[in-house]
């Protein structure tokens, strides 16, 4: 079985993404997680490029990692400079790394149009740069840029450049498809003629970007015809349109190709990094991610449901547990009994395929659904909608009414104040009634709700709304239009959405507003 090395480069080309800023803290907690995910090599950033990256490399060396080697990156020495002379080297060694990573020209127009030299210049460039950083480091990596695209252009420079590498010292020598527009039989082609002209045995690696959405399957590729290093990020974050998704690459080289890798020991744990990493980034985690999405092994139609609980193989590539990832079956307008049952069974509720009470609650939820209502993403508001059903209402508060007015004076900000009656417990309890300012009415509705039931129930502060969303729906014109609102709540490690449909916006949003109070009441009750 040939074992691949895998090298990421989140921290400094996942770093280059639209949206994406890591601090140093950042990148060092980042670090710390692809090292217990025991990945080869972790590409720290470009000391001379800015002060962040360099202060990196004098921090990680503060922790002790198990697995991975840090890697600086940078370029071949500036033309009118020597490598003794030029800043970006001395940087480089300054850092004090086991392992460097230089990209050259390979591409004529890039030579001739931005370094401004001539080819044989660069082949210099190459040459001395190699040769100077050589005994300096364990492992020196010579990434190819825009190599595919030189040689579709002059393949005998192409070549020439990575010969020159080679002769120089390079321990590897990385094709680089950096504009990302080559497809997987051009990439083929290609490598196969790099192989003969290189030797079979000299070590090659990949590193491909996603223009042409073929990232991930130019990787694969490189690697069936030799490769023996892939280059790149977590999610495929990456400048333009990101990298190859080493999420993807890893369990497809893996589980499907037959190679292996030192992740594969702790494959199981590709959900939880693909997700640290987002987290970390402040970015929402897309839900079709391959392999670590939530809706990756989601299913939803009735047919595929009642197959998958029979035989998961029938609508699944893979076990989910593998990557860390879980099934999961959504209830929708599409469900049939097959869908319901699972989440019923998922909410620790024992029903029989052929209970009537299960013909109920696939009625309600259908028509709920033609109503406006998704509880894809409301799995807590459907799992009150069945115990309403089932006649046991999880019910903690009885909102008896509610009031929201907005004050806007010329050139003032708005205010909202809104003013709440709740009854605890519902029917023969107590009346609260209070009043809360906001930001906006939702907001100032919210506020008064939790004032009102911390009262009662302390729990509450623990509490808190990570997200809402407003959909307006079809059917009714313009502004008389039903809007579904959606509201993400968490408390410690648990998250939960809740929805609420209605012709008004506030009434929606209170809908979602009681569902998700409630259901952290009774989260809290189920524990005890």
């Amino acid at each position: 079985m040939k074992k691949i090395e895998i090298y990421d480069t989140t921290l400094r080309d996942g770093s280059q993404a639209e949206e994406v800023s890591f601090s140093l803290g950042d990148k060092i907690r980042i670090a710390l997680k692809l090292d217990e995910f025991k990945i080869d090599y972790i590409e720290g950033g470009w000391p001379g490029s800015n002060p962040k990256d360099l202060q990196f490399f004098k921090e990680i060396k503060d922790y002790h990692l198990k697995h991975a080697k840090i890697a600086a990156f940078g370029s071949t020495h500036h033309p009118r400079k020597t490598p003794e002379t030029d800043e970006i080297f001395k940087q480089l060694l300054a850092v004090k790394v086991s392992v460097v990573t230089i990209f050259g020209k390979s591409w004529t127009i890039h030579v001739k149009e931005a370094l401004k030299i001539s080819l044989e210049e660069n082949l210099n460039l190459i040459e001395n740069s190699i040769k100077y950083l050589r005994p300096h480091v364990e492992k020196l990596f010579y990434d190819a840029e825009h190599f595919f695209d030189g040689f579709k252009e002059d393949p005998d420079y192409a070549i020439a450049t990575i010969k020159k590498a080679k002769e120089a010292g390079a321990d590897c020598i990385i094709l680089c498809d950096t504009n990302g527009g080559t497809l997987p039989y051009e990439l083929a082609e290609i490598i196969k003629e790099v192989k003969n002209k290189l030797g079979k045995d000299f070590p090659l690696g990949i590193h491909a970007h996603n223009d042409s959405e073929c990232a991930v399957a130019n990787s694969l590729e490189a690697v069936r015809l030799g490769a023996v290093q892939v280059q790149g990020t977590i999610n495929g974050i990456g400048e333009r349109c990101g990298n190859a998704n080493l999420c993807s690459v890893i369990p497809n080289l893996v589980l499907k190709m037959g190679y292996t890798c030192s992740s594969a020991e702790v494959l199981y744990k590709l959900t939880e990094v693909s997700k640290y990493v987002f987290e970390i980034a402040n970015l929402s985690h897309p839900p079709r991610l391959p392999f670590v999405g939530r809706s990756a092994f989601a299913h939803k139609g009735g047919v595929h449901v009642s197959a998958v609980l029979k035989t998961p193989r029938t609508y699944e590539h893979i076990d989910p547990a593998l990557v860390g990832n879980t099934r999961r079956v959504l209830v929708s307008e599409l469900s049939g009994k097959s869908n319901v049952l699972y989440k019923i069974k998922e909410f620790g509720i024992n029903l029989e395929f052929e209970s009537p009470l299960l013909n109920k609650i696939v009625e309600e939820i259908k028509k709920l659904e033609a109503m406006g209502y998704e509880f894809e993403a409301a799995e807590a508001s459907l799992e009150l909608l069945i115990y309403k059903l089932m006649g046991e209402p999880k019910q903690y508060f009885e909102l008896l009414s509610y009031k929201v007015f907005d004050l806007k004076v010329t050139k003032d900000v708005p205010q909202s104040e809104a003013t709440v009656l709740v009854r605890v417990p519902p029917g023969v309890g107590e009346v609260e009634h209070t009043a809360a300012l906001g930001n906006g009415p939702v907001n100032a509705l919210d506020n008064a709700l939790r004032k009102a039931l911390e009262r009662f129930y302390p729990q509450i502060r623990e509490m808190e709304l990570e997200d809402y969303k407003v959909r307006v729906l079809p059917g009714l014109p313009g502004t008389s239009s039903k809007v579904r609102v959606f509201i993400l709540s968490k408390s410690k490690d648990k998250k939960w959405g809740t929805v609420g449909v209605s012709t008004d916006i506030l009434e929606a949003s209170c809908q979602a507003l009681v569902d998700s109070y409630t259901y952290k009441l009774f989260l809290d009750k189920r524990k005890h």
